[in-house]
């Protein structure tokens, strides 16, 4: 194989596709398409992969869907595919990389709002040098957040944390 293979669409599973748009739609602020009522929504991040400039560059930020786990589509009978509930271990686990100009605590204060669970917050993992935090949706779907933070110098071929650095206090660090 000369080029890999290349991911292009993950879907979060829910039993009710309007109410998770509602959810992801205020809680990160995307733009989220119905694209067939009740069994798939489009979620449209928008605007392109930052460079470390800040500008954006050449790539789109990917898409993402939101299907109805009854009726998971494409499929190719028509009638609703099996499995048709969201049991244990069906859901997904996703890192979403939080904007400079947003933070974990109002996504995760926004997402315990509207029904999630909260399962961490201010964590700092030394293997990939980031800050990160977790929820889980109404769905069971498990959503990390992910950012850099900035005061951490990390070495770009074992991605482990180089020089001092020190966790801000109360978090939790690995």
């Amino acid at each position: 194989m000369s080029y890999p293979n290349t991911l292009i669409f993950v879907d979060i599973p829910t039993t009710d596709t309007a109410a998770a748009d509602a959810f992801y739609s205020e809680v990160f602020g995307w733009e989220i398409e119905e694209r067939i009522p009740g069994a798939f929504h489009r979620i449209v991040p928008g605007q392109n992969f930052q460079l470390d400039d800040g500008t954006q560059g050449p790539t789109g930020n990917l898409h993402m869907g939101i299907y109805n786990a009854a009726d998971a589509r494409p499929h190719p009978r028509p009638e609703e595919s099996e499995p048709r509930d969201m049991s244990p271990g069906r859901g997904i686990r996703a890192w979403i990389l939080v904007s400079e100009d947003d933070s974990f605590e109002r996504i995760l204060e926004t997402a315990v709002r509207l029904g999630a669970t909260e399962l961490w917050r201010n964590h700092f993992w030394t293997e990939f040098g980031g800050a990160n935090s977790s929820f889980r949706d109404p769905w069971g779907n498990q959503i990390n957040l992910w950012q850099h933070l900035p005061e951490a110098e990390v070495d770009e071929d074992t991605h482990q944390v180089v020089g001092e650095f020190t966790v801000p206090q109360g978090w939790t660090i690995e």
